[in-house]
């Protein structure tokens, strides 16, 4: 059913029932409008009450503040889901606030609403108001922008690039990508997943979708908003919350999905992976007819994680039988630029059938020694030859040449790209595909001990009745001695005099440093003084520090001083691991390098919880730093388990103690013989 159906040329709702009525002998039309319409191929109805019983889907193209009050009319039929294409209902408006109650109560799931509509090519149905159909295939798209749906379909047919589903979902007001992917990962006639996203609301639920489909489908997003700017764009775009490029990252990677940096890429990622959605490997063979052209695909592959194949003694032997004296004898096999078709085919014959190829790419550089199409049909024979189907991408170089091959190469379901560089970047996302679902963690980690949890609560419980939301330094390093995470011994004084004395239960030379509720930043106001040698220097520096303070922060509540003894470690590292809040996927875990220079440097990984020791080892692994943690000239190797069962506690401090909004440990001390938190802050929700 088609509600806002119109004979208007111009208006949506001629677009959508022009669309609707390409293949309407394939389903039954009703198209609604409160005018009287004649359309050959469609029911037409005046109002929705004499519509029949039958129609499954309803499509809205009318004004916002008309929607609630169909929506009622829609559940009295029976109807349970509904396209809203209309915009300006998005969820905190009255209109749109309505729409969601009046379908909640009736039970009506909705796409949209602010979309293109929804395109189910083997179906026929093109509920959208997009240009063009989509060819059918077995890729999937959802998209949060009308415009880029519309355009990949536009892109799609002269690519030969077909969808089982073009899903243009706009606000998700209701229905989000969690449970779209769902279906889709059910759906036998989807093979992969394309998304375009700009933001979202329940971040973790996306994650958990995610990881059930990447598992037994690739899924490849372009993630719009990744700065500053952009992401406030997005926000007013879709209403979505668009939260840290970097957070979203992480959530790709814990889910298994692989992002494209550009719609050019995604269109690559498209033509990639509606031919060849899953790779047997990864090693990859090149045969080219030119030299130059091979030496740019292996530059491409340099940031692809992607190895060359190593051609067997068996296969050069081959090649050398059937090229001449002067070819590479290697991958690239370049087989010279006078190659003919016969040339063609037995060097793609050889290489595919190598055991240590599982991919190859076949370019051709125009020459005036070939017919138009010859090169292509010799090596779509040859990949159709070979008894162990292996995937074969092929790189066409120059407008007419690739234009002469595209039938030939399009019927042997081998994706084409115009440059080296293309070609390599599409073969990247299906090997990072291969990864990624190979790479995903099981969800579980090991549990926090009950009784570090019921010392942790204890200790938030404390700060809350005290009207506090900043813990001192030394709960929050009981907080973390909780979790079996290593601290340094601290003593706390409330006066100078006091300070002197705590020095008699710890081990010189000291470290002293103020504690206040309104101090974040200890250094920054000269809160924190090093290297004392005595009790008496001790006492001495706690007076100055007061007394500094006072002058450079006078609202500042000093409630007294911490006292430890110095850690004297010549070869360790300073490190920084914590716990952070994401509007959109709730908390997450950092790592990275540590000290007063930390923003500065700027080097650090994220993951979602939970996180196992294993991805901790991984994280540590995504890092800067990590290089030096292994070990360099005569500074030992760090104990990075060390380090990772700090990262795993952690996440399991993150998930047992929800009210915690902020976690820092910096620096987190770590060297061959362990680590130690040297300093830490957490702030409470409020």
């Amino acid at each position: 059913m088609l509600v806002g159906a119109s004979q208007e040329t111009g208006s949506v709702g001629h677009a959508v029932l022009t669309n609707l009525l390409r293949e309407a002998d394939r389903f039954e039309l009703h198209a609604v409008n409160p005018h009287k319409l004649v359309i050959p191929g469609a029911h037409c109805h005046t109002g929705i009450q004499t519509v029949p019983p039958g129609p499954a889907l309803a499509v809205i193209a009318i004004p916002a503040r008309l929607v609630p009050d169909v929506l009622r009319k829609l559940a009295a039929k029976g109807i349970g889901l509904a396209v809203i294409i209309s915009a300006g209902l998005g969820k905190t408006t009255e209109p749109g606030q309505e729409m969601l109650r009046v379908a909640r109560e009736a039970g009506i799931r909705i796409i949209g609403p602010n979309c293109l509509g929804i395109i189910l090519p083997h179906m026929g149905i093109n509920a959208s108001f997009a240009s063009h159909d989509a060819p059918a295939g077995e890729l999937a798209l959802l998209s949060q922008s009308g415009a880029i749906a519309s355009a990949m379909v536009e892109w799609a047919a002269p690519h030969g690039v077909g969808f089982s589903a073009i899903l243009s979902i706009g606000d998700m007001a209701q229905t989000g990508f969690d449970e779209l992917l769902e279906l889709l990962a059910a759906d036998p006639q989807t093979r992969a997943i394309l998304i375009y996203m700009e933001g979202l609301d329940d971040g973790r639920a996306f994650v958990k979708a995610a990881r059930a489909v990447t598992a037994i489908k690739p899924v490849i997003v372009l993630k719009a908003g990744r700065g500053t700017v952009a992401g406030r764009a997005a926000l007013s775009h879709t209403g979505a919350l668009a939260g840290s490029w970097e957070v979203y990252r992480a959530a790709f990677h814990e889910a298994g999905i692989v992002t494209a940096s550009s719609l050019d890429a995604l269109f690559d990622a498209a033509a990639m992976l509606d031919d060849v959605p899953e790779l047997p490997g990864e090693r990859l063979a090149i045969v080219t007819n030119g030299g130059g052209a091979g030496v740019l695909a292996l530059d491409a592959m340099e940031v692809t994680s992607a190895p060359l194949a190593e051609l067997s003694d068996d296969t050069v032997s081959r090649l050398d039988a059937v090229l001449p004296p002067g070819w590479s004898r290697a991958n690239p096999v370049d087989i010279i630029g006078d190659a003919g078709s016969a040339r063609y085919r037995a060097a793609m014959e050889a290489v595919l059938a190598d055991d240590g190829v599982d991919a190859v790419l076949a370019m051709n550089c125009p020459t005036g020694l070939l017919m138009p199409g010859e090169a292509a049909r010799a090596v779509a024979d040859a990949a159709g030859s070979v008894p162990r189907k292996k995937p074969v991408i092929a790189c066409w170089l120059g407008d007419a040449n690739r234009a002469s091959s595209h039938e030939v190469l399009g019927a042997a379901r081998i994706p084409e790209f115009s440059t080296p560089a293309q070609a390599i970047r599409a073969f990247g996302y299906a090997t990072a595909a291969r990864w990624a679902r190979v790479q995903i963690l099981p969800d579980g980690a090991s549990a926090p001990d009950v009784d570090a949890i019921v010392r942790g609560d204890a200790i938030i419980d404390a700060v809350l009745a005290d009207n506090r939301h900043l813990l001192s330094e030394i709960e929050a390093k009981g907080l973390l001695a909780a979790f079996g995470i290593p601290v340094v011994s601290t003593q706390f004084a409330a006066t100078a005099e006091l300070a002197e004395q705590a020095c008699t239960e710890l081990p010189a030379p000291y470290a002293i440093k103020i504690v206040s509720p309104d101090i974040t930043h200890k250094s920054d106001f000269g809160g924190v003084v090093l290297g004392l040698a005595d009790a008496a220097a001790v006492r001495q520096a706690a007076r100055a520090m007061a007394k500094r303070i006072a002058t450079r922060f006078p609202e500042a509540r000093i409630e007294g001083f911490a006292i430890q003894p110095m850690i004297r470690r010549k070869a360790a590292h300073e490190l920084f691991a914590g716990i952070a809040c994401d509007p959109s996927f709730g908390p997450v875990i950092l790592f990275g390098a540590g000290g007063t220079a930390i923003e500065v440097i700027d080097d650090k990984s994220i993951a979602l919880p939970p996180v196992h020791l294993e991805r901790a080892k991984q994280l540590i692994g995504e890092t800067r730093i990590a290089r030096l943690l292994s070990g360099y000239r005569n500074v030992p190797a760090t104990d990075q388990t060390a380090v990772a069962e700090v990262i795993a506690a952690l996440s399991n401090i993150a998930l047992a103690l929800p009210r915690i909004a902020e976690l820092d440990i910096n620096p987190l001390i770590a060297d061959a013989d362990g680590v130690v938190a040297l300093d830490a802050r957490v702030v409470l929700r409020k």
